[in-house]
């Protein structure tokens, strides 16, 4: 029985001369493996929708161990992703925590449009690459089920004091006084706390509109990135290189 249904490919691995392997995130039915047999030729149907990062709408059938890819037809294909090498390595990063957090059969919509809106702005340009990437990471562990409790200090719910401690393995906040008494170094201050909320409690569509000092929001986005490594158990290829190309 075919599925109808769209999606963003995550990834592509060559196999034989011509066929691509892809990794497709899909609202409806998470990630599905899908073959796109002779999908590398300039002249297939398929080669112009199943590249990394098409976003495109797909005919699939079901094949002995992964769907195949019967039809596919572009819809968007991110070609501004590619402009500038941070811009490609930021995209591959998050590719890869989609691909870890995402199952298969589970629906995954919400994951699918912050990752669509992440893309559009690395592209545009519209939004510095510390703020998109805090912001994907942040709100794709609040997808995951990973929600931090920032509130307020979880000892004495105070939210007044000037820095606070994050504590990345169990994502609970510690206000300056509660952080000193367990030995702890504050390492986010009111203002990326203020910022941090912004993007966790808004509404998605809200979730970027929010200013920053450069030198506060690629702090936070350090912190946002020890967060997610932290609650995932997981290191990502992609973010070793993305380290090195964006400071």
């Amino acid at each position: 029985m075919q599925l109808k249904t769209k999606g963003l490919v995550l990834r592509e691995v060559k196999t034989g001369e011509a066929d691509r392997i892809l990794t497709i995130l899909t609202p409806e039915h998470g990630i599905l493996s899908a073959s796109a047999k002779s999908s590398l030729r300039l002249k297939n149907k398929l080669f112009a929708a199943t590249g990394l990062f098409c976003y495109s709408e797909f005919v699939l059938f079901p094949g002995k161990n992964m769907y195949i890819v019967d039809e596919a037809t572009p819809i968007e294909v991110f070609f501004e992703l590619r402009q500038s090498v941070e811009g490609m390595a930021l995209a591959m990063y998050f590719a890869e925590l989609a691909a870890t957090v995402a199952q298969e059969g589970e629906e995954a919509e919400s994951l699918l449009r912050l990752l669509l809106n992440s893309f559009f702005l690395i592209g545009t340009q519209k939004k510095p690459l510390h703020q998109i990437k805090a912001v994907f990471e942040l709100r794709t562990l609040f997808d995951a089920g990973f929600m931090p409790d920032i509130v307020g200090c979880c000892e004495c719910g105070s939210a007044e004091t000037e820095t606070f401690r994050f504590d990345l393995s169990e994502g609970a906040l510690f206000c300056q006084n509660c952080a000193e008494k367990i030995g702890a170094a504050p390492n986010i201050s009111r203002s990326q706390l203020a910022a941090m909320q912004h993007m966790l409690y808004s509404e998605p569509e809200k979730a970027y509109s929010f200013t920053l000092l450069p030198e506060a929001m690629a702090g936070l986005s350090r912190l946002a990135t020890h967060y997610v490594c932290s609650q995932l158990d997981h290191r990502f290829k992609t973010l070793d290189f993305l380290e090195t190309v964006i400071d």
